[in-house]
């Protein structure tokens, strides 16, 4: 399924799980938008559903992805045989946008499963780190230290040499 919308004053055409670039709307990343100037519809193997000039009651449903801008353009003008000339730039402000759901009936999609998925994954893994934590609390104190200590004493002989490379041109100079 696709669809044409209208969104500042470009129109786009798009299909679920595209991700474009628009000029910048408001919302920060996650946040949800409803596209309502749907100009047209259409599915594969169906006449697509035209508006004049908009469908109503339908709808495009879309995702921030992130805030971000454009490249920088130069608007350079000179004028000739004058001794005068100007240059400026600038970048524009632009939302990256993901579409989620296409309702030609505006019905709001219902939460998705993916949403939830990460969740119960994010709470497997911390189960399973859990034991790993606990496996390093437990290590002896004796055994931290020996470690830190060899450590320190692996440290002491390179600053040693590099100390006494420091100092032996300093004693052939004098």
């Amino acid at each position: 399924m696709f669809a044409v919308f209208k969104t500042g004053g470009k129109q786009y055409r798009v299909s679920e799980n595209d991700v474009f670039v628009v000029e910048k709307l408001a919302g920060e990343a996650g946040a949800t938008l409803e596209f309502n100037e749907v100009l047209m519809i259409g599915e594969a193997g169906k006449a697509p559903q035209v508006g004049s000039p908009l469908i109503d009651k339908a709808a495009v449903f879309g995702e921030v992805v992130r805030q971000t801008r454009g490249e920088k353009l130069i608007i350079f003008k000179k004028r000739r045989r004058q001794n005068s000339q100007s240059r400026n730039g600038h970048r524009q402000d632009l939302t990256l946008i993901r579409i989620t759901a296409i309702s030609p009936t505006g019905a709001k999609p219902a939460a998705s499963a993916k949403k939830a998925a990460p969740k119960a994954e994010a709470a497997a893994d911390e189960t399973k780190a859990a034991p790993k934590k606990a496996a390093a609390a437990k290590k002896p104190a004796a055994e931290k230290a020996a470690s830190g200590e060899n450590k320190a004493a692996a440290a002491k002989p390179a600053a040693k040499k590099a100390a006494a490379k420091k100092a032996a041109p300093k004693a052939d100079k004098e």
